[in-house]
């Protein structure tokens, strides 16, 4: 049997490559999920560990564990005359004054902005101090270090994307007071023990950051304090804490480092679940095609596994026979899809760069856990996928081998309409009980009725397909005449298989109907929103997602015929000990700018120990008008009473809004996330736009729109998420073109006798090759119907569930929907071409006399 099962492996060895292939693409996805991730987290622990020193003083409360990470400062200082203090203390090497600044941005010799899409622009001062555990801080490339006020050095990577040379003057751009200033470029350096991942930085020397950056004050934003050889962190934290003053915090480098690396995991954390849910479905793709596939198999050789019945071989040796075939196809494939998924990993890597993220400079990461799960799940989806046709191989009769007709008949479809049935209702009842919010994670509950809806249409695809089997049939006999018959009746006449190769190519276009609904919705939400919560005639925003300097719209105020101008800010606070994202507002310009949807109370109270609360939050916290709560950052902490809730709008977006008097008293940096801008009654908006550009003209991270350009930029990161969710999914519907290629190609050698006779009776080369493209158009178009019906119903689902997060709107696409259509014809056709070719090639009287 052994001997047995190797032979058919290597007689069958393009049937079973196709398989294989959707096994590669499948396990590819979930190696190179796991490599990018990987990748990522050594990237970003080296980049951390080398941005902090054996221990750092900030500002903040002795408890303030937020507070400890890098940009997280707020307005307060260190005072110079504390760092001899911390440099004295048991223990200590030396202490070393650090200003930084997390918004700083190159401007390249054709003015366009180094940067900025994710990465921050850091800039820091010189000092000679290491970071943690001895790692040089700084290492100079190329040049000097600056020495005067007006010199900076660049990183490698930023100094070559700008083009400049030693010597030329740098534009540079911030978010603070002073937002744009001119330094000579002296020299390059690598900061850190290892890539920036796409940031970029700037070394000033220390009188001119603390002019640019604190105001022209004798302070630094941190000190980090180094440890003597055979000191500790620990050891040297416990001596800081001994002399650190209240309102001082003191915390190692080691769990600094480790916090910010476990933040920013977290925040990326969604790159692994995004390609692995692609993986998932890559994989229940695949597992279509490798079922149809070893089905036809085993009804080919009905006659062989009966021969090997009859001379003794049990049923459990014949469905072993076959599993084994399906490991061997399983094991290759996971093999070749480990090697895939660097290929895919590089490609990640590639389209991150795009956005920022920058990972040039680090190896791909291979652990094993990669390779244990890919191989693990690549064997086992295979072998699952081939159980029920192993089983079936068992059952041949060994009376078959006498048999004439060497195809197995094809099973009764009652317990597959019976447990499709059963799933499309459970199905159903689960998405409605998630719509309800019913149960603690509503969302799961919704998705795993899509996926049971999803898995019960596919089983009843045999009953559900038949409208669109009869009405592309009355067209084909219409259109094609006996050809169209025959293709019809083909494409009937097997109605699982014919419905398998289709719910392959339906689970793709489905997934692709849904984002393109939710895609389509999503913009139309948006422009709603903002026609109708916004009525500034301008939107002054960043680019780039980065805050501003607050003296441009102090410019603007200043700009004639501009009637009102409402500044938003933004910060992650904690709010009764949970980080949420917070706005600040002046109430009374707000009402001058938009329409807030107010629900209890009024934002005319909102002052510097106030809050209000979106109604959304109130609810889930048990709030209303009147509550208290604590306001927590950078280590100073207020209690604010809560004077308004509101529906979150454009303007009003966060969960959290505060007074701008309200976030300078806490500390929050005085940088702008947004400006909204009235024109006065009768000004020439064209003359107004451009006196408003004016402002900005010498800083490239900040643009001036009217309302329908700033809708255009807000759809902009929609269109861009929506072509990586399309890119991903057509990998999906690839495998599925293979399944129809390969049922097809199959179907051809199952039928070589009756081509043989058709061909014989008259049937021409065109016809035979007519014939097949239409009976794979059939099954695209059925795929196809059955997806767009689907995606429509989860779309609709989906966007019902997001209403409160602001998909309000229901978008239907339907020129797009059209497209799905038309593409999946075409597929029918291309995927006809080789099989079309193959049976028109065959010679008739050998066909005729085949067994």
């Amino acid at each position: 049997m052994l001997k047995a099962t190797w032979r058919n492996v290597f007689a069958h060895k393009l049937r079973l490559f196709l398989s294989a292939f959707a096994v590669i693409l499948g396990v590819a996805f979930v190696a190179g999920s796991y490599i990018f991730t990987d990748t990522l987290d050594r990237a970003f622990t080296g980049l951390t560990s080398g941005a902090v020193g054996d221990v750092i003083v900030q500002p903040g409360s002795s408890d303030d564990e937020e507070a400890s990470g890098p940009g997280a400062l707020g307005t307060r200082t260190v005072p110079a005359s504390l760092v001899d203090e911390l440099g004295a203390v048991p223990g200590a090497a030396r202490a070393d004054g650090r200003v930084s600044n997390f918004g700083t941005f190159v401007v390249g010799k054709d003015g366009k902005l180094i940067g900025g899409q994710g990465p921050p622009g850091i800039a820091v001062n010189r000092t000679e101090g290491p970071a943690a555990n001895g790692i040089p801080s700084a290492t100079l490339e190329s040049g000097r270090w600056p020495e005067a006020p007006d010199e900076v050095v660049l990183d490698p990577s930023t100094a070559r994307k700008a083009g400049y040379l030693l010597g030329e003057r740098i534009p540079l751009v911030t978010t603070s007071e002073v937002p744009r200033i001119e330094v000579t470029y002296v020299g390059t350096a690598s900061f850190g023990a290892s890539a920036l991942v796409g940031a970029s930085v700037v070394m000033l020397e220390t009188s001119k950051a603390q002019e640019v950056y604190l105001g022209g004050e004798d302070a630094f934003s941190a000190v980090w304090v180094t440890a003597a050889p055979g000191t500790s962190q620990e050891q040297l934290l416990a001596s800081v804490k001994e002399v650190l003053p209240e309102g001082f915090r003191a915390a190692t480098g080691d769990a600094t480092s480790e916090r910010a690396s476990t933040r920013i995991d977290e925040a990326l954390s969604f790159v692994t679940t995004f390609l692995l849910v692609f993986a998932g479905v890559a994989l229940t793709v695949g597992a279509f095609l490798i079922v149809n596939t070893f089905s036809i198999l085993v009804a080919q050789r009905s006659r062989e596994l009966a021969l090997l019945r009859a001379i003794g071989a049990s049923r459990r040796q014949v469905a072993r026979s076959v599993l084994a075939e399906a490991g061997v196809v399983g094991l290759v494939g996971s093999a070749v899809g480990i090697a895939m998924g660097f290929v895919l990993a590089v490609g990640i890597k590639l389209l991150f760069s795009r956005i920022g993220l920058d990972l040039s400079a680090n190896e791909l990461v291979l652990r094993p856990r990669t390779v244990v799960v890919a191989l693990v799940v690549g064997i086992l989806v295979t072998l699952a996928a081939a159980y029920l046709p192993a089983r079936r191989a068992g059952r041949v009769p060994p009376v078959a081998a006498m048999r004439d007709d060497v195809a197995l008949a094809e099973s009764g479809l009652r317990w597959r309409l019976a447990v499709g049935a059963a799933l499309l209702a459970a199905g159903i009842a689960a998405m409605a009980a998630g719509l309800a919010d019913l149960g603690s994670q509503p969302t799961y509950v919704l998705g795993a009725g899509a996926f049971g809806v999803l898995v019960g249409t596919a089983l009843l695809s045999p009953v559900l397909g038949r409208p669109v089997l009869a009405a592309l049939g009355w067209f084909y006999r219409r259109s094609f005449g006996a050809v169209g018959l025959m293709a019809e009746q083909n494409a009937r006449r097997n109605p699982r298989r014919t419905a398998a190769t289709a719910s392959a190519l339906m689970i793709g276009v489905a997934l692709v109907t849904m984002m393109s609904v939710l895609g389509a919705s999503a913009k139309a939400s948006l422009d709603q929103s903002l026609s109708e919560d916004i009525v500034a005639d301008f939107v002054v925003s960043n680019a780039v997602g980065q805050a501003f300097s607050s003296t441009v719209a102090d410019e603007i105020e200043q700009v004639d015929g501009v009637a009102a101008v409402a500044r938003v800010r933004s910060a992650v606070l904690q709010v009764d000990g949970d980080r949420d994202f917070a706005s600040a507002v002046d109430p009374a310009a707000v009402d001058a700018v938009a329409r807030p949807e107010i629900v209890t109370g009024t934002l005319a109270d909102l002052d510097a120990t106030s809050v209000a609360i979106s109604s959304e939050l109130a609810a889930d916290r048990g709030w209303a008008v009147g509550s208290t709560v604590k306001i927590e950052y950078a280590g100073a902490t207020t209690d604010a009473t809560v004077v308004a809730t509101y529906v979150e709008g454009a303007v009003l977006q966060s969960d959290v809004t505060m007074s701008l008097e309200g976030f300078d008293a806490i500390g929050v940096p005085p940088t702008d996330r947004t400006v909204y801008v009235v024109a006065a009654p009768g000004v020439d908006r064209a003359v107004l736009g451009a006196a408003l550009k004016d402002v900005v003209v010498d800083l490239p991270t900040v643009t001036v729109n009217d309302q329908e350009t700033f809708a255009e930029e807000q759809r902009a990161p929609i269109d861009q998420l929506l072509f990586i969710v399309y890119a991903l999914l057509g990998l999906a519907v690839v495998i599925a073109v293979l399944g129809i290629v390969n049922t097809l190609a199959l179907s051809v050698i199952e039928r070589v006798r009756e081509i043989g006779l058709l061909r014989a009776v008259g049937l021409s080369r065109t016809q035979l090759r007519t014939m097949l493209r239409l009976e794979s158009v059939a099954i695209a178009l059925l795929g196809a119907v059955l997806g767009i019906v689907l995606g429509l119903a989860f779309a609709l689902a989906l966007q019902r569930s997001l209403i409160d997060d602001g998909i309000d709107v229901l978008a239907i696409p339907v020129g797009q929907l059209a497209l799905f259509v038309a593409v999946a014809a075409v597929v029918g056709v291309l995927a006809a071409l080789w099989p079309g070719r193959r049976a028109a090639k065959l010679d008739i009287l050998r066909a005729i006399a085949s067994d």
